[in-house]
């Protein structure tokens, strides 16, 4: 209880006659209603309050449930913007799917294309390096045959005049030898 109230009860306790009964309690004219004059008072006091309410409370309610109910429109137009701003995502995102598919496609059909190129310039390539080795084979063939036989005809020139040597000097006598010495001679001095 506030000041002012025990204040009124104070004065009122002493304006009035108090009923008691022989145990000391207080007595009303009634056991559940008030005495008239608090109904009276109490009712006045509680009608200024609701008015007051209603006046100055009402305008701050009003206004407070306006914004309430902007504030809920906001969240729902944003929730609506967000679910579009979505459903075109996800048709985006479908859309690209197809687009993937379609991508994957046209790549494998490229890697294909370009393998089967590089197949076939590797084909070229070793199809020409296959013919530069055997070119390379036959010239090396033909060269190690004229090699081959050049060292063979001077091995048997070189063998024939050691078997000439020795038929000839087996079969000629001194005086002959000696005849075709000279004769030798007598040709490479003539030829220089």
């Amino acid at each position: 209880m506030n000041v002012l109230g025990i204040i009124a009860t104070a004065g009122r306790l002493m304006s009035e006659e108090i009923v008691t009964d022989s145990n000391g309690d207080v007595t009303t004219h009634h056991w559940l209603l008030p005495e008239t004059a608090e109904i009276i008072y109490g009712g006045l006091a509680s009608l200024i309050i609701f008015y007051a309410l209603f006046k100055f409370g009402g305008p701050l309610v009003k206004k407070s449930f306006a914004a309430r109910t902007e504030k809920i429109q906001k969240e729902l137009d944003a929730a609506a913007a967000d679910k579009s701003a979505a459903a075109t995502e996800a048709a985006g995102i479908r859309a690209a799917k197809g687009d993937i598919a379609a991508e994957r496609a046209r790549l494998l059909s490229d890697a294909e294309t370009q393998a089967a190129a590089v197949l076939e310039d590797g084909r070229a390539r070793l199809a020409v390096e296959v013919a530069d080795v055997e070119a390379k084979a036959v010239t090396d063939i033909a060269s190690a045959q004229g090699r081959v036989g050049d060292e063979l005809r001077a091995e048997i020139a070189r063998l024939s005049a050691a078997a000439v040597d020795h038929v000839v000097t087996g079969s000629l006598d001194d005086a002959t030898q000696q005849e075709l010495i000279e004769n030798f001679i007598a040709r490479v001095g003539a030829s220089a």
